[in-house]
């Protein structure tokens, strides 16, 4: 067909790029309804519908829902109550974009973890992967909290150093799992304690320890809840016996 600049649905399928289902779809739910041929009821297109279709692929892009698309294109004018909508959209967007560039870093951060490392628990990998996931809870944890001071100086950690903390967890999984069991005051218990310890605190350098330190925390945190918002990859009995493994190495440690 092709007869007064009239298309079939297959013609104009391939001279918009809009996929056929799709242009289906948008008959169904009365988004751009073409005529239909009297007696075969096949679906007929005309410029006006390109004009249509293109409207509807504009607000599409503006990030506009194909409900909210089908009520503005009834409007034969825009006035500046637009804005207040687009700037929801703007909103809704970031908010989409920082979700995108968090996935991305973490997918980059498990992707380097297991170049290196070649096999990872898959506790521990899930544990790390909540983590990220979970990033913007925590930071809403530390802002309840009037802890900016410390949140601006994770916020300057490089993805580097948070991969080096992610080896520094994979490491001692690894070991908790090879040395569970042993008496806590055991020396290769208390060097992985040692170990893990001192990766922490490099990432947790002396400048932010002291801002910690510093810092006069609002109320009371429930320390537990930020805790719990990142999961133990161990069980239960595991959690317990690294924990007084690492009561053992602070007791040392203070009488020293």
């Amino acid at each position: 067909m092709n007869n007064n600049n009239r298309f079939s649905v297959g013609e104009f399928s391939e001279k918009t790029g809009i996929p056929i289902p799709t242009l289906h779809y948008y008959d169904e739910i009365g988004l751009l309804r073409p005529e239909k041929n009297p007696s075969s009821g096949h679906r007929i297109y005309n410029y006006q519908d390109i004009i249509i279709l293109q409207k509807i692929i504009s607000l599409k892009f503006l990030g506009y829902s194909l409900d909210e698309i089908k009520n503005l294109l009834n409007k034969t004018s825009f006035t500046v109550d637009l804005n207040e909508s687009l700037s929801l959209h703007f909103q809704a967007l970031e908010k989409e974009k920082k979700q995108i560039e968090q996935s991305m870093k973490s997918i980059n951060r498990v992707i380097r973890l297991m170049e290196e490392e070649g096999t990872v628990d898959s506790n521990l990998l899930f544990t790390l992967l909540h983590g990220m996931r979970t990033d913007h809870i925590q930071e809403e944890w530390i802002n309840r909290h009037m802890l900016t001071d410390i949140m601006e100086e994770l916020e300057k950690k490089s993805e580097e150093e948070k991969i080096s903390l992610d080896k520094t967890f994979t490491q001692l999984s690894k070991e908790v799992k090879q040395l569970y069991g042993k008496p806590v005051e055991d020396l290769k218990v208390q060097r992985m304690i040692k170990n893990y310890i001192e990766g922490v605190f490099s990432f947790f350098d002396e400048d932010l320890m002291q801002k910690l330190a510093d810092t006069n925390i609002e109320g009371e945190p429930d320390f537990q809840e930020f805790d719990n918002m990142t999961p133990s990859p161990f069980t239960e009995d595991e959690q317990k016996w690294f924990e007084q493994a690492i009561e053992y190495y602070i007791q040392q440690d203070e009488m020293e």
